[in-house]
């Protein structure tokens, strides 16, 4: 079987800052740009990895969610708990050192992790 992540969503709540993280720091393409009634998704991912795309999405858009969830994502976005994404890089001190802007926040420190494989 041949099967490939093909799109991760993440919320945002600000298309432009979005834009600009993942376009203008880390050098993503945008693959597309949609809006719908005042709200935006944003495809944007690697230039090397044409069939691997991040949707930015406004997280509130499902009509199914109410009031309170709303708060609820809102409230879980500002702390950085609604979602996550991790990326990889062969150069993680250079990478750090170049993404280390005015406009980049960063969670939590970087830190070099080496996973334990089970089989």
């Amino acid at each position: 079987m041949d099967i490939t992540i093909h799109a991760s969503f993440l919320p945002h709540d600000d298309p432009d800052a979005a834009l600009g993280f993942y376009r203008d720091t880390l050098g993503f393409e945008v693959r597309d740009d949609v809006g719908y009634e005042g709200m935006r998704w944003i495809t944007v991912g690697p230039l090397e990895q044409p069939g691997t795309s991040i949707v930015l999405h406004p997280p509130a858009a499902d009509p199914g969610v109410t009031d309170d969830e709303r708060r609820t994502i809102a409230e879980m976005m500002a702390k950085g708990t609604y979602a996550s994404l991790l990326l990889a890089t062969k150069d993680l001190d250079g990478t750090f050192e170049r993404l280390q802007a005015p406009s980049t926040v960063f969670g939590s420190l970087v830190h070099r992790r080496r996973y334990e494989h089970v089989e």
